[in-house]
């Protein structure tokens, strides 16, 4: 497990984590523990599309006809003399 020193924390917000803390019958260290695994706790998604799956998916999501794949035509070529500098 890893540890984590916080410095400059103001004194009124610790005072405050202190009474959060001792309101839920938690130590302080506990207390800001499980505020941070809330905040950037591993059951949130790691990215927009799983975040919007997640809150898509309850409702039965969609299913979507993808349009066939057409190639959009040759490159341009760009190997004529108009071209060189």
């Amino acid at each position: 497990m890893a540890s984590l020193t916080i410095r400059r924390l103001n004194d009124a917000t610790k005072a405050k984590l202190r009474v959060l803390a001792a309101e839920n019958g938690r130590s302080m260290e506990e207390e800001a523990r499980r505020i941070i695994e809330n905040a950037v706790g591993s059951d949130k998604p790691l990215n927009l599309a799983e975040a919007i799956h997640g809150l898509f998916a309850p409702l039965g999501g969609a299913d979507l006809e993808l349009p066939p794949f057409d190639p959009v035509g040759d490159p341009p070529d760009f190997t004529g003399p108009e071209y060189d500098r």
